[in-house]
């Protein structure tokens, strides 16, 4: 294994900590476990994208789509006690990138930290749509665009947009102010969001319709093809809700105790959203008036709430989940920043050199913070009017992340199969670093085969999913083509950087000699 794999210092001065992986301490320590957690938690967010996606999983699976949710929780999970292990080791910003260039080389890193950048970018713009799924459900007067808000209308689309745009305007200076602002607002809002979830679950199940045992049925579930390609299409459901969970080991660098925070902050991430969407997705199915009318599958969540829990309580609870849309796209924002920080740091990005700085007056890297604002913003204008918006960003950014994931699983399987384990050592606590131990290797490759099947599952071109208005053949493939553009500018900017690297220090040579 690599030098860079070696045993660990044990925490104690933070800036003795980073120093021993080569960097000073730049961002300010200011993040505390419950932040950490909720770092994790506000990126998955459980309201914003069950809410989103509902009538996805929904109208492919009928009932039955609820086991979809288990399933994918089980293969997360595995990834997530992967990650954990890894926070665990090298507590830095811009963890997916630092990770994987430690168990995989520097080129697998850093495009491991490309892809994972971009998907972030477009991750924020997927996230700040939502707010068309809740706003204008609550006034009418949210829909400034047109007359319906429906996402799959270009009325829909091109409000969502606006309203999106308008957010990150919100999250870009938020970010860009104060760490500890963000990260109260980050805690506030995700205890909100708990208060939000459990509150609905109660309310719900109090106006149930039917009992627990309708996720047994296969109502509404098209079976003309069998049952596993509509369940493999509303499986994509939980696929994009829970991702994220790494975005805890983004703040490692800004928290208390990272070694022994980070690892179970990741994992909890994990288990409260889980079971969180478990609940809330069953509690619907019981409450909702009808299973067969269609309205379900149009309308998901928000439709549930405004029609069984009466108007004014069901708007309450969704200004709960706008709170929610807003917080995610926050956490996602703040993630993106620092994983362009920490690859900024080691001057692998084009304009390296103004990235990684950090304001001494905010302790935040402005410009970092800016970028994935300014390009989540460009993903949402690009697409004004295009009725396939949402649902086209969501199987993007998910396809990237996993694509991102297996960058480290990987190579961590490698390492394992090469008879390579993690160093060992002690946290700040003085106890032993989070391990699997001899679950290590079976779990590890769980993560890396659910994580390729998986993937192949979210790029695969589906009209019904990534073109329901028809808008072109092109939408069709828009994950493969992205990840393919994705691709081809990763070799571009890598072959710039490399060359403007060596240019420099030729000419530094050349000065000196």
């Amino acid at each position: 294994m690599s030098a860079t794999l070696d045993r660990p210092e044990v925490d104690g001065v933070s800036a003795a900590e980073l120093s021993g992986f080569g960097y000073e301490q730049q961002l300010h320590r200011r993040v505390g476990r419950y932040a950490s957690f909720a770092a994790g938690f506000s990126f998955v967010s459980i309201l914003t994208t069950v809410f989103q996606l509902f009538g996805l999983g929904y109208g492919f699976g009928g009932t039955a789509f609820f086991w979809t949710w288990p399933a994918v929780l089980v293969g997360q999970l595995t990834v997530a006690l992967c990650f954990a292990e890894l926070a665990a080791r090298y507590p830095l910003s811009g963890a997916i990138y630092q990770w994987s260039r430690r168990l995989g080389g520097a080129v697998v890193g850093w495009f491991a930290g490309w892809t994972m950048v971009i998907a972030q970018i477009v991750t924020v713009a997927a996230a700040a749509i939502a707010l068309q799924v809740v706003l204008p459900a609550v006034w009418s007067g949210f829909q400034l665009i047109g007359t319906d808000p429906s996402l799959a209308s270009r009325d829909g689309a091109a409000n969502a947009v606006l309203l999106g745009c308008l957010l990150l305007v919100v999250t870009t200076t938020l970010n860009a102010v104060s760490v500890r602002v963000t990260a109260i607002v980050n805690s506030v809002g995700v205890t909100c969001e708990l208060i939000g979830v459990v509150l609905l679950v109660v309310l719900l199940i109090g106006h149930a319709e039917r009992g627990p045992e309708v996720v047994l049925h296969t109502t509404n579930l098209d079976s003309t093809t069998g049952y596993v390609v509509p369940l493999l299409i509303s499986a994509l459901m939980a696929a994009y809700v829970l991702v994220g969970f790494d975005s805890a080991g983004e703040l490692s660098e800004e928290t208390h105790k990272p070694r022994a925070t980070t690892p179970r902050t990741i994992i909890r991430a994990v288990l409260a959203s889980g079971l969180g969407g478990a609940f809330l997705i069953v509690a619907a199915l019981m409450a909702a008036p009808s299973l067969t009318d269609g309205e379900l599958a149009l309308g998901g969540l928000p439709y549930v709430l405004t029609s069984s829990l009466g108007t004014t309580t069901g708007k309450l609870l969704l200004l709960d989940v706008a709170f929610a849309v807003c917080v995610c796209t926050l956490a996602i924002q703040t993630a993106a920043a620092r994983m362009i920080f920490s690859m900024a740091r080691d001057n692998v990005l084009p304009f390296s050199n103004h990235l990684r700085r950090v304001s001494d007056r905010t302790g935040t890297p402005v410009l970092a913070t800016v970028v994935p604002g300014v390009g989540a913003a460009v993903c949402l204008a690009v697409n004004v009017g295009n009725a396939g918006l949402f649902l086209g960003l969501a199987s993007v950014c998910i396809t990237l992340l996993y694509i991102a994931y297996l960058l480290v699983t990987g190579p961590l399987l490698l390492q394992r199969l090469k008879g390579n384990p993690l160093p060992d050592g002690v946290d700040e606590d003085g106890r032993k670093l989070f391990s699997l131990g001899r679950f290590g290797l079976p779990i590890n490759l769980v993560a890396v085969v659910y994580g390729l099947a998986m993937a192949i599952n979210l790029g695969w071109p589906r009209a019904e999913v990534y073109d329901p208005a028809g808008e072109g053949w092109y939408l069709h493939y828009l994950p493969l083509i992205v990840l393919a553009a994705t691709a081809v500018g990763g070799v571009l900017a890598y072959r710039y950087q490399r060359t403007s690297y060596h240019r420099s220090i030729s000419q530094v040579a050349a000065v000196t000699a």
